[in-house]
Parts: structure tokens; sequence; C-alpha cells
């Protein structure tokens, strides 16, 4: 998957799952050139994901949401992801 199409399908994995009000990815795999994750095709993302799911939530049951969201994407196509959970109010 090219990385126009991981991105692509992270937010709309995340849209689906989570029905943010603001959703930002990034690919952010440039930075790791020559990193284990770059050469075995997985990329390094960061997404902001403002979401009243998470209200009521911890940090830790947060991520896991957005983990979750992105099932089996984290295997086959994150190598590495940097996550803010945010409810609208935060």
């Amino acid at each position: 998957m090219n990385k126009d199409a991981r991105v692509d399908a992270i937010r709309s994995a995340l849209e689906t799952a989570l029905q943010p009000e603001a959703l930002d990815v990034i690919d952010d795999s440039a930075r790791h050139a020559g990193h284990a994750g770059a050469r075995d095709g997985r990329g390094h993302f960061k997404v902001r994901v403002v979401s009243g799911v998470f209200a009521g939530q911890g940090l830790l049951a947060r991520h896991r949401a957005v983990y979750d969201a992105l099932g089996t994407l984290m295997q086959t196509d994150i190598h590495a992801l940097q996550i803010e959970a945010k409810t609208p109010q935060e």
C-alpha cells in the first residue's frame, strides 16, 4: 500500500470507529528512513483525534480505542504510532 493509501486507510478506520470532531493523520515515515520499521514496508504515523467517545476514559483506554479502531493496519501498515486523543472539551 502506498503512503497516501495508508493515510486514507488510517483516516477511514478512525472516522468509522471514533466519529471524531477533528482528525489529523500525518505520515512521519520520511523522518525514520533507514529504521527497521521503514525497511519492512510499514510506516511511522502521528494521529490527533478529538472525539466524544473518549469522554470519561483515561489515556490508556483512549489509546486502546485507537489501536482497536486500526485493527489489522497495526500489523500490516503501521510500524509506529504517536497518538494524541482528546475529548471536544479538552
